[in-house]
């Protein structure tokens, strides 16, 4: 009986533990699919952006091999968010629909782009077409150009660069809401 008594609290401990974790990392569930904006949705509200950030909507949810510091580079003058998930997080998947609801309040005046880390080309595809964002996305298999960012191992990271190109800020995990991440926009880019 000890035994058994035993067990059930180390699985109720565990289980507090798991939950707790999830938590504090900004794990939600997901977003009412009926509240994400379609990719179609997104290329509408992004009409009408400046010349680097409508082609960077252009290249809308298209996954590219390599270019991230060459695109960051290329966007200096404007503020960029960099979400970096990769399509086995469970946060990262959670977290599209906020980015995808942000980049219609925000896209024309702030760049998005996605950086897809450690995972194959195959399932980033597979994800990014159920999960579709109106930004393009660039493979880091290895995490090398991310390590170099400074955006270390953690999955989901969102990456604030100013207008002069300058990592300002680092959030480490995912983004529960629409609002949180609009809250960082504001708060790190002025936007």
């Amino acid at each position: 009986m000890q035994r058994f008594l035993v067990s059930i609290a180390a699985v109720a401990i565990t289980a507090v533990v798991v939950v707790g974790l999830l938590q504090a990392r900004g794990y939600a569930p997901p977003t009412d699919p009926s509240a994400v904006p379609s990719l179609a949705e997104q290329r509408r509200a992004l009409a009408g952006a400046p010349a680097p950030l409508a082609a960077l909507h252009a290249r809308g949810g298209r996954l590219e091999r390599g270019g991230l510091e060459a695109e960051l580079r290329r966007l200096r003058g404007h503020p960029v968010v960099v979400t970096k998930w990769a399509s086995w997080c469970g946060p990262c998947k959670a977290e599209f629909p906020a980015f995808a609801q942000a980049l219609t309040r925000v896209g024309q005046r702030v760049a998005f782009v996605g950086v897809n880390a450690m995972d194959s080309s195959a399932d980033a595809r597979r994800f990014l077409s159920d999960n579709p964002l109106a930004i393009p996305h660039f493979e880091d298999v290895d995490a090398e150009v991310t390590t170099r960012l400074g955006l270390g191992q953690n999955f989901p990271v969102t990456a604030f660069f100013d207008a002069r190109g300058e990592l300002v800020q680092i959030h480490r995990g995912g983004y529960a809401t629409r609002d949180d991440l609009l809250a960082d926009v504001r708060r790190h880019l002025g936007v």
